[in-house]
């Protein structure tokens, strides 16, 4: 007799089925809504409708009635409903405010070229320029000030250095300990070092900040003699710590996971148990463990409170390790209280966020796509 299934047969069974079903799409909807979110509030940028120029053109409240009605929602940056919604002395007093701000502004700023520039273009976000008093063309992140200045490079650059620094530092220490605590640690040490080591993961990211502020920081600068106390490298080193736990949890099962026939016909030949973990085990587990890395990855150029209180938060453009230096997150949690809302400074807060969630998605995107061309190859799938 064939096992009964269907609401009718197993009710209690369904419904949990359907809850469960219900959860997980909730999630998925949950993530999407809130990169919806993250995108419409940038969208200004992305499509180059944002204009934070100092000294913009200005229509005379006087010549309001000779503007088509589509030129002057347009310079009034309006939906069509709000324009509608609007009646003519609203529009009459928007344009003489306009009027008067720009009579507000000082003769030394409009004889200044940077007032006239629209630091939200994309020109202006990747590359350099010779701003009014710099003596060379640079990558500046300046939202604050008369002329906001936007450039995204030094942030960039800053969040990738970071996240190579810590890489470095967690992967080797991961990896290792991963390795010897999966094929030649003795049972017993292996019992408590491996829970041991997955607990840190329940570290606060702040307990670590903290450690890393007042004593990484200071034993660190005492030992390579750097001028900067808080810069990439100590930031780097942090982060690495938070995302070790993470990188041998997962490269451990991985490592588990290979058949002990391996190790088995590995000493048979006539291997050391060295040879056998390094030559035979790791290879066969190496999608796992380029899974591991790969969250890592994740783990560390997403990760905020460390760097926000480390890395020294100067957004200077500069490869150097002993360099104070930025990242995407550490600015989004530092201005975003500061951030007019709807203002140029606002969205490209949220338009970091959006880079941010674009690179971790193709990175994960590629870290699964070489996993499983890996796996495929040493499956013998074509």
């Amino acid at each position: 007799m064939g096992l009964r299934r269907g609401h009718r047969a197993r009710p209690f069974e369904w419904v949990v089925e359907r809850l469960i079903l219900g959860v997980s799409f909730s999630a998925l909807a949950l993530l999407l809504l809130i990169v919806v979110f993250v995108g419409r509030e940038a969208l200004p940028i992305l499509v180059g409708t944002a204009d934070s120029s100092l000294i913009q053109p200005v229509i005379p409240a006087a010549d309001m009635d000779r503007i088509p009605p589509g030129e002057l929602r347009a310079y009034l940056g309006m939906t069509p409903a709000e324009f509608q919604s609007m009646d003519h002395d609203t529009l009459l007093e928007i344009l003489k405010s306009r009027e008067e701000g720009l009579a507000e502004v000082p003769p030394s700023f409009r004889e200044d070229p940077d007032a006239r520039i629209n630091t939200t273009e994309w020109r202006h976000l990747l590359q350099p320029r010779r701003w009014t008093g710099y003596p060379a063309p640079t990558h500046v992140w300046q939202p604050i000030g008369t002329i906001h200045k936007y450039n995204i490079v030094p942030l960039i650059a800053g969040s990738l250095k970071l996240t190579l620094i810590g890489l470095l530092f967690a992967v080797p220490v991961s990896l290792a300990a991963a390795l010897y605590l999966s094929q030649l640690a003795p049972a017993r040490l292996r019992e408590w070092a491996k829970p041991g080591i997955e607990l840190l993961a329940g570290l606060p990211s702040v307990v670590i900040g903290v450690f890393a502020l007042l004593v990484l920081a200071s034993v660190m600068q005492r030992c390579f003699g750097y001028q900067y106390r808080l810069n990439a490298l100590v930031a780097g080193v942090a982060l690495g710590i938070t995302a070790i736990p993470l990188v041998f949890t997962i490269a451990e099962d991985a490592l588990t996971g290979v058949p002990r026939s391996y190790t088995a016909a590995a000493l048979a030949l006539g291997a050391t148990r060295w040879q056998a973990a390094f030559q035979v085990v790791l290879p066969a587990a190496l999608p796992g463990v380029l899974a591991a890395v790969v969250l890592g990855f994740g783990r560390c150029i997403g990760e905020t409170m460390v760097v926000l209180m480390v890395s020294g938060n100067a957004s200077l453009l500069s490869w150097s390790p002993f360099d104070s230096t930025r990242s995407i997150t550490a600015t989004i949690a530092a201005e975003m209280a500061e951030a007019v809302a709807s203002g140029t400074h606002y969205q490209m807060l949220f338009l970091l966020g959006t880079l941010l969630f674009a690179v971790t998605f193709l990175t994960n995107l590629a870290g699964d796509l070489i996993i499983h061309r890996i796996r495929r190859q040493r499956e013998g799938i074509a």
